[in-house]
C-alpha cells in the first residue's frame, strides 16, 4: 500500500575495496563490474526487466550475492519474477531490538500530496481493469486518457489548457517515481505513457477493495474551496 512514497537516497562511492562486503557478496565491488552495475542501479530506483533486459539477467543469476551485500546496510532486495521488476527496501526493525543497534534508514519515506496521490489510485484502477480484460501486458495510456481521468475530481475550470498543463506537471513527477515510462510521440500533444507494473507492488489489490469509498473522499476534497493542490492527504494513497 502507497501511504508514503519512497525515495531512494545513496552515498557517494568509494574506490576502495568495502571492509564490509560480506565474504558471499565475492570479492568485492572493484572485482566484480557486473555486481557493480546491479547495486549501483538498485541503489538509484527500480529495475525494470524490460527496460534493461541484460542487467536484469545479471541480477537473476547474482540475486544471492545483492542481497548479501545491501543487507549491511540494513536493506532488502525485493524481486517479481513475473512482473519484471526489483527494488531495494528498508528492513523492518526488529521488535523488540534495541534502537542503539538499528541502522539509519537509507530510504526515508515522504508524504505525496492529493493530485499526485490521486492520480497513482487511479492509473492502478486503470491497470487492474486492463489485466482483468486484457491479455496483452503492457498498459499504455495517453496524455489525453490521464487528463480525462482525473478531470471529474478536480475543482471545474474553463481553462481546459491550463488545467492538463497542472495534471502534466504531475503524470511527469509519477515519470519520475518510476511509475509511468514515458514513450516518444510524433509531438507533445500526442504523448503516450507506460504503466510499469512495479504500481502493482505499491498500490495492492486490498486498496483497490476500497477505492470507490476513496474516490467519493477525493471528489468530495475537490468540491472543496480552495486548490486541492495546496495541501497533502493526511493518509496519501494506501
Amino acid at each position: 500500500m502507497i501511504e508514503q512514497y519512497q525515495e531512494e537516497e545513496s552515498g557517494k562511492g568509494n574506490s576502495d575495496a568495502d571492509p564490509f562486503t560480506p565474504a558471499s557478496a565475492g570479492e568485492g565491488l572493484g572485482a566484480s563490474p557486473v555486481l557493480s552495475r546491479v547495486l549501483i542501479a538498485l541503489l538509484k530506483g527500480v529495475l525494470i526487466r524490460e527496460g534493461t533486459p541484460l542487467l536484469w539477467q545479471s541480477l537473476l543469476k547474482l540475486s544471492a550475492r545483492v542481497r548479501d551485500y545491501v543487507a549491511v546496510i540494513g536493506l532488502d532486495l525485493l524481486i517479481d519474477e513475473t512482473e519484471g521488476f526489483a527494488y531495494l527496501k528498508q528492513k523492518e526493525p526488529i521488535p523488540g531490538g534495541s534502537t542503539e543497534s538499528a541502522l539509519p534508514s537509507l530510504i526515508p519515506k515522504r508524504q505525496m500530496g492529493y493530485q499526485v496521490s490521486l492520480l497513482l489510485a487511479l492509473i492502478r484502477s486503470k491497470l487492474a481493469q486492463f489485466d482483468a480484460e486484457s491479455g496483452d501486458s503492457r498498459l499504455i495510456l495517453s496524455a489525453d486518457e490521464i487528463v480525462d481521468q482525473m478531470r471529474v475530481f478536480l475543482p471545474e475550470t474553463k481553462n481546459d489548457v491550463r488545467l492538463k498543463e497542472r495534471i502534466l506537471v504531475h503524470v511527469n513527477r509519477i515519470v519520475e517515481m518510476g511509475f509511468l515510462r514515458k514513450l516518444k510521440g510524433p509531438s507533445k500533444e500526442a504523448e503516450r505513457y507506460e504503466v510499469n507494473r512495479i504500481l502493482k507492488a505499491f498500490v495492492d489489490a486490498q486498496w483497490l477493495d476500497d477505492f470507490d469509498r476513496r474516490l467519493s473522499e477525493y471528489a468530495s476534497l475537490a468540491g472543496l474551496s480552495g486548490d486541492p493542490e495546496s495541501g497533502e492527504m493526511t493518509e496519501g494513497v494506501s
